[in-house]
């Protein structure tokens, strides 16, 4: 029904628009009462598809990636999707208003999308107060840098980020891999890096409970790159990592959008997703849980992801193109595997 007649309407629209639109359009109907409706059609609950990663349980693999939710507007109507875990933001100290529209195209002949959003969000403190009143749904915080702020001051950033979340999310996601902030993506250079990761596992540290810290890294970098990620992640001791975020590369598309500047995500990126995925895990001798997103588009793709090392998924791009039915479809074939 979706793909048939849902999707082919949705994409009429502007891309953002459309975004918005459907976010009200799910909250209203949430709150008429569809939320037990969607829960019948979509979420699959077994014991065998749970996951312990980084000390964590998860109730299935398969999570919302970040980008989607960014303000934390809509986790709780999401997670009746069938969602294991939902990765709001990424979000930064101060509110921004991102990079100016149109920022957000539709590749429909190969399956993807560009964004150049620049981290448009209200604010850590706007989010903060929507998650007071979760009691179910899992969380992941995704953290970033106010653009106005240097490279070299961006730590605080993070930390700010970091301390106000701490209390309301079960996992975090340190973000310096998205390419629509000018300079963050030298942030993933191996002493910045380092040091900026050990400057939050101290803060981790002094915590009662600690709580999981996780590096996005893009598809982007070269195996020499991703050899220091492997030592970063031993140096600083963090949890794990997810791979990839969105890709600069235009190699092989067809839309006439393909000009456009940003992040590519979607069915592009499957493959050279999967391959980082494959590298980390036999190059560290699967030293660390790695989530693996970008181009998801069929439960096989996740099955790929899985086999090529990563213990837990995301959706993203493939949740607009493929519908809500997709995470059912996974976590079916996951327990058939």
């Amino acid at each position: 029904m979706y793909k048939t007649f849902i999707r082919p309407l949705l994409f009429l629209f502007d891309a953002e628009k459309v975004h918005y639109f459907t976010f009200s359009l799910i909250r209203t109907l949430t709150r008429l009462g569809f939320g037990g409706l969607f829960r019948s059609c979509y979420v699959l609950k077994d014991s065998k598809l749970e996951r312990k990663v980084f000390g964590l349980t998860f109730p299935n693999p398969v999570g919302l990636a970040a980008g989607f939710d960014k303000d934390a507007k809509l986790y709780k109507e999401l997670s009746n999707m069938g969602f294991g875990f939902i990765e709001i933001g990424t979000v930064t100290p101060k509110p921004q208003s991102g990079n100016p529209k149109k920022r957000l195209f539709r590749l429909k002949e190969d399956k993807g999308i560009i964004n150049r959003m620049g981290f448009n969000n209200g604010g850590v403190e706007e989010a903060v107060e929507r998650l007071r009143s979760n009691t179910k749904v899992l969380i992941g915080g995704n953290i970033g840098k106010n653009k106005i702020t240097p490279n070299e001051e961006a730590a605080r950033d993070y930390e700010i980020c970091f301390e106000s979340l701490f209390d309301y999310v079960d996992y975090f996601v340190v973000n310096v891999s998205s390419p629509n902030t000018p300079n963050l993506r030298a942030l993933q250079d191996k002493e910045p890096l380092t040091e900026l990761l050990n400057t939050l596992q101290k803060k981790n540290s002094a915590k009662t409970t600690r709580k999981p810290i996780l590096l996005k890294i893009a598809p982007d970098l070269t195996d020499e790159q991703l050899l220091d990620i492997i030592d970063i992640v031993s140096e600083t001791k963090i949890d794990g990592v997810i791979a990839t975020n969105t890709t600069i590369s235009r190699d092989g598309l067809s839309s006439k959008n393909k000009t456009e500047t940003g992040g590519l995500s979607g069915k592009p990126l499957t493959g050279r997703s999967t391959e980082v995925i494959r590298f980390l895990a036999e190059k560290s001798g699967n030293a660390f849980p790695i989530i693996g997103v970008g181009g998801i588009h069929s439960a096989q793709d996740a099955l790929d992801k899985l086999d090529a090392g990563a213990s837990l998924v995301q959706l993203y791009t493939g949740f607009i193109y493929e519908g809500p039915a997709l995470i059912k479809k996974i976590n079916k074939a996951i327990l058939n595997a």
